[in-house]
């Protein structure tokens, strides 16, 4: 009697039940597929760290889009019989997470960090973070991502904070890192530096004004942030401006609004002659550009703005915003007839990207990796880098690029990554927050900053010492993240055998936050790369083409579409269409295309399952090899070419097409050419051609469901376990 199956797939029923039969099996750890048969000891190895989502709360259809991507990569590789390795965690984000409890701390119950003190608030910061922990792997797990759970990390755990003081001394005594008074990115709102990464750029109408200092004064100068003018030291020129080369080198002692300045005129190529009258005001202590160009010509630094965005500069000035020290600036120039144009222009505004305030370039005390200064690396597996060569972070990030040691998919992003690398600057560490890994460093009290200082978990002696309060930028200890993850800084098995990684795939806008630094800090610590090809998809968007985001109101909730459809519906939506690098257009209707595709397949079991011919498994297996049908034949021969096409598609990270193909094929060729064509022998052919036909449906849908199972891997799962029971589809051969 044939077994009963449902008419349908039932997800919901299905997805839970096969998740936890994966996990069961313990073959998402390499070591139990080397341990049972399905890996070899010496085959090859397939390792990737996922890009650790954020504590800071759910996860969005973006997410689902990265998970399924590199989960297709990785159950390839392990059906390929490679020790594969796909590292999970999560990240602590510090600035993202404390904001979040910041803001709801003040929301609830009226009160800042401060009101709470440093214990309890970050007590609570992490009752936050552990929450939303919890919530984002199950999300994780309810996508079909296959993970090594045993292996989970979190950016803010013990080993890691191990993996941060190491790095953090080692880098210390290259003389990598130093303190030191830059200009930095402050958030006045946040009370903190963040780095240009973590700047959000938006255009805005502004007035670019043209003036003079004073009436006696030979040059004007345009900006659109006159009251930073009254911390002007110098005025730049192009070396080759013929109009003001026989003022450079000379001195002015001028009266600005009131404020006595004395203002070098200078020469430097950074200077834009077509921009306003093509004359700079020098503003050393607010803006990153004027602080190079004052260390390149010895200007003192002027502050005249606070970390609140207030003027500290004596007068009628003192203490007033930003916003309104301009507008009394530009009354006094009118007044005083300095102001020689108005003109309103675009300008792109730097805002901090978590709060949204704008960024106050300001001078402070900081802790900064050298990005230009040459240290010895000590031991180098890097191609063509020798150990003890003498090398500069930027020279190292560059070359194991150029020399296509490290490979970036799609190639577009190369010329991306090679131009950012020319405009790196130093890299600020610290921040003004509680949440995170302290820097750990600590000052002899009393004494000047330099004098006595001691780097460690715990100061030297039991008092008289104070720690730096500042903690690292979440990057420093994410960027570890290959590394710290497999052990580092202890010489384990699983760094030797799965470092360098196999495969880094994050959305391309991450490519300077996290995988620049990812190769400096590998390349520094390790003298290796971290993983030997990057390959950076596109960015969700809704079917407008629009960013979700809350304002617009079209955010959607993988989670929810996926108690709807089904998870391998989202994953099949999200992939198909989508060439690797380009912006994914999401539109639900065509999740609910893909929850039909499962139902097709689910019919295409039933029929074959429910036609299978009394014989032994064996004597039907012998009717497809032994098969003397040229149909049959041909049959055969378009699926071993299909296989071939796909599994070339697939290592070149061409996941759409390999998705498409699939889906024409199952339901094109498989359901509505091959099986229709065979029911005649199914329902009135003899014992043989019965065998013959049931064999090759079954071979044809089982080698299909192995093509398939990287793309959809729940509904794959369960019908293999009908037709090929005891066997488990995850670790077939592909």
């Amino acid at each position: 009697m044939q077994e009963e199956f449902p008419s349908r797939y039932d997800h919901k029923e299905s997805e839970e039940k096969i998740y936890k039969l994966w996990e069961d099996s313990g073959y998402f750890n390499p070591d139990n597929c080397v341990k049972d048969g399905i890996a070899k000891k010496n085959a090859e190895m397939f390792s990737m760290v996922l890009p650790p989502p954020n504590v800071t709360g759910v996860l969005h259809i973006g997410h689902a889009y990265e998970d399924a991507f590199q989960d297709v990569a990785v159950r390839f590789a392990r059906m390929q019989g490679k020790r594969t390795l796909w590292v999970p965690g999560t990240d602590h984000a510090a600035i993202a997470t404390q904001a979040k409890v910041e803001k709801e701390l003040l929301k609830t119950e009226k009160k800042n960090r401060f009101d709470l003190g440093r214990e309890e608030f970050l007590r609570r910061v992490n009752e936050f973070a552990g929450t939303s922990h919890d919530t984002i792997i199950r999300q994780i797990k309810r996508l079909g991502a296959s993970l090594d759970w045993s292996r989970e990390a979190y950016t803010l755990d013990e080993k890691r904070n191990l993996a941060v003081r190491t790095a953090f001394k080692k880098m210390h005594d290259l003389g990598l890192i130093y303190r030191g008074n830059r200009v930095v990115n402050w958030d006045p709102k946040g009370q903190t530096v963040i780095s240009d990464d973590e700047a959000t750029r938006e255009e805005r109408k502004a007035k670019l004004y043209t003036f003079r200092y004073s009436k006696d004064f030979p040059i004007a100068i345009s900006t659109t942030r006159p009251e930073t003018k009254v911390g002007d030291t110098a005025v730049a020129v192009h070396p080759t401006d013929a109009r003001y080369k026989k003022f450079v080198g000379k001195e002015y002692k001028v009266d600005f609004v009131g404020v006595p300045l004395n203002i070098k005129i200078i020469a430097d190529e950074a200077v834009e002659k077509d921009f306003g009258t093509g004359a700079l005001g020098v503003t050393p202590a607010h803006s990153m550009v004027d602080w190079e160009m004052a260390q390149k010509h010895d200007l003192p630094l002027v502050q005249v703005i606070d970390e609140h965005a207030r003027m500290t500069i004596d007068g009628p000035l003192k203490g007033i915003k930003t916003t309104e020290a301009r507008e009394w600036i530009v009354a006094e120039l009118r007044k005083n007839g300095l102001l020689e144009k108005e003109e309103e222009v675009i300008q792109n505004i730097s805002l901090s990207e978590r709060t949204g305030v704008i960024i106050e370039p300001l001078p402070k005390l900081q802790w900064f990796v050298a990005v230009n200064k040459k240290f010895k690396l000590e031991k180098s597996k890097l191609k063509g880098i020798k150990s003890g060569t003498e090398i500069t972070l930027k020279e190292l990030m560059k070359q194991v690029v150029e020399s296509e040691e490290i490979k970036i998919m799609p190639e577009r992003f190369e010329k991306i990554y090679f131009h950012w690398i020319e405009n790196l600057r130093d890299w600020c560490i610290s921040r003004q927050i509680w949440f995170g890994h302290r820097i750990p460093v600590w000052f002899k009290t009393g004494s000047k900053p330099a004098e006595k200082i001691f780097i460690g978990d715990e100061a030297p002696d039991k008092t008289g010492w104070e720690q730096d309060p500042d903690t690292f930028d979440t990057w420093f200890s994410s960027a570890m993240w290959t590394f710290s993850t497999l052990g580092w800084p202890n010489e384990t098995d699983d760094i030797k055998n799965y470092h360098p990684t196999t495969l880094m795939a994050p959305g391309y806008e991450i490519l300077f936050l996290w995988v620049a630094r990812m190769i400096l800090m590998s390349g520094c610590l390790l003298g290796e790369i971290p993983f030997h090809k990057v390959v950076l998809h596109g960015i969700v968007r809704d079917a407008k083409g629009q960013k979700f985001s809350k304002s617009l109101g079209n955010g959607i909730d993988p989670l929810v579409l996926a108690d709807k459809y089904g998870a391998d519906a989202i994953r099949m939506a999200l992939i198909v269409g989508t060439a690797t690098g380009n912006d994914v257009k999401f539109d639900e209707s065509r999740v609910k295309g893909y929850r039909n595709f499962s139902t097709k397949l689910w019919n295409v079991m039933r029929f074959v399952l429910t036609n299978k011919p009394p014989r032994t498994d064996a004597e039907n297996e012998r009717g497809l090899t032994q098969t003397t049908n040229p149909e049959h034949k041909k049959y055969l021969a378009e699926l071993a070419s299909l296989k071939k096409e796909i599994t070339a598609h697939i290592e070149n990270f061409e996941y759409h097409l390999v998705a498409e193909k699939i889906y024409h094929y199952i339901w094109h060729t498989l359901a509505d050419k091959i099986v229709e064509a065979e029911k005649q022998n199914l329902k009135d052919g003899n014992d043989t051609q019965k065998s013959e036909s049931y064999a090759l449906l079954e071979h044809l849908l089982s080698e299909s469901l192995k093509m398939l199972h990287p793309f959809m891997p729940f509904v794959t799962e369960e019908i293999y376990q009908k037709i090929r029971p005891g066997k488990m589809l995850m670790v077939e051969k592909w």
